[in-house]
C-alpha cells in the first residue's frame, strides 16, 4: 500500500515542502529503490517479493513521477537538487545510510548518493550519465518519441494494445527485452505514468549537461547492464567500470533497459549480493 511523506527542503527562494509517495514492505536492512525517467515505483514490482524476503524495501515515486507531485517552485529537477531531496527523504523515514538500487535515471541518482556517502551500497542498473554526446542525443530522442506517443494515444487505444503481445511490444519494446511478459494492466499503468509525468521535461533538460566522471569509493558498487538494452547501449557499462574501477560490472543476459521484468531473479540476486 502506498504512503506519502512530506518534508522541508531549502531552496534559493526559501524553504519548500516536498511530497514523495512510496511503498514499503519486508524486513531487514533498509533498501531504497529508484526508478527511471517517465516511469514509476511499480517498475520494481517484479522483484519486490524477492527483495522483501531479506530487506526492508522502500520503492519510491521520484518527484514529478508516479504519484509524487513535481518539485515546488525554487527546486530544480537536477542532480544538485535531487540528491539532497532524497537525503531529506531518508531523514523523514529515519533511514540512516540505507542501501540503494536504481535503474536508468535512478541508477545515476543512486551513484550520486553513493558519492555523497548518503548510502551504504549502490546497485545501478543501466545508469544514465556514461554516454557519449551522440549516444545521449539518441537516447533523449527515443525518450521524447515515447513521451509524444504516450501523449498522443487515446486511452481506449492504449488499453486495446495492452491486451495482445504485439500491442505490448509496440508500447514497451524500447525498455523491455520481452515486453510480452509484462501484464496488460502494468503496460497501461506505465504508459499513463509516462504521459502524466509532470517532471519529465525538466528532468530531461537537466540531463543535457550530465556526465558521471567521478569515482564512488569506499562502498560496495555494482553496475549491471542488460545485453539487450536498446536505450542506453551496453558498451556504456564498460565506461562506467573505468570511471568507478572498484565497481562490480555484471552482465544481465537477455535483459533490456528495465531488466526487473525481464529477469527478476537475476536482478534481485545482484541487488542482494551488493547489499550484503
Amino acid at each position: 500500500m502506498a504512503s506519502t511523506v512530506s518534508f522541508a527542503v531549502d531552496s534559493p527562494v526559501g524553504r519548500r515542502t516536498v511530497e514523495v509517495s512510496y511503498e514499503r514492505t519486508g524486513a531487514g536492512a533498509p533498501l531504497v529503490l529508484l526508478h527511471g525517467i517517465g516511469h514509476h515505483r511499480q517498475a520494481w514490482d517484479p522483484v519486490l517479493r524477492l527483495l522483501a524476503a531479506e530487506r526492508d524495501v522502500i520503492a519510491v515515486d521520484l518527484p514529478g513521477f508516479g504519484a509524487s507531485p513535481a518539485l515546488p517552485h525554487g527546486l530544480a529537477h537536477d542532480l544538485r537538487t535531487m540528491v539532497p531531496v532524497l537525503g531529506s527523504f531518508f531523514g523523514a523515514l529515519d533511514l540512516v545510510r540505507p542501501h540503494v538500487a536504481g535503474n536508468s535515471l535512478g541508477g545515476l541518482l543512486a551513484l550520486e548518493l553513493g558519492r555523497e556517502k548518503l548510502v551504504r551500497s549502490v546497485t545501478a542498473l543501466s545508469p544514465a550519465g556514461f554516454w557519449t554526446p551522440s549516444e545521449r542525443r539518441y537516447a533523449f530522442g527515443v525518450l521524447r518519441a515515447m513521451r509524444g506517443a504516450a501523449l498522443a494515444m487515446p486511452m481506449p487505444l492504449i488499453e486495446r494494445l495492452s491486451l495482445s503481445s504485439p500491442g505490448r511490444t509496440a508500447l514497451t519494446s524500447t525498455i523491455y527485452a520481452w515486453p510480452g511478459r509484462r501484464s496488460p494492466g502494468a503496460v497501461v499503468s506505465e504508459t499513463v505514468a509516462l504521459r502524466e509525468a509532470t517532471g519529465f521535461r525538466q528532468t530531461l533538460e537537466a540531463g543535457l549537461t550530465v556526465a558521471f566522471t567521478e569515482d564512488v569509493p569506499d562502498i560496495p558498487v555494482s553496475i549491471a547492464w542488460g545485453s539487450k538494452d536498446r536505450l542506453l547501449l551496453r558498451r556504456q557499462g564498460v565506461r562506467a567500470k573505468h570511471v568507478i574501477p572498484g565497481a562490480r560490472l555484471v552482465r544481465l543476459p537477455r535483459c533490456g533497459h528495465v531488466p526487473m521484468n525481464d529477469d527478476p531473479a537475476a536482478v534481485a540476486r545482484v541487488i542482494l549480493d551488493t547489499s550484503r
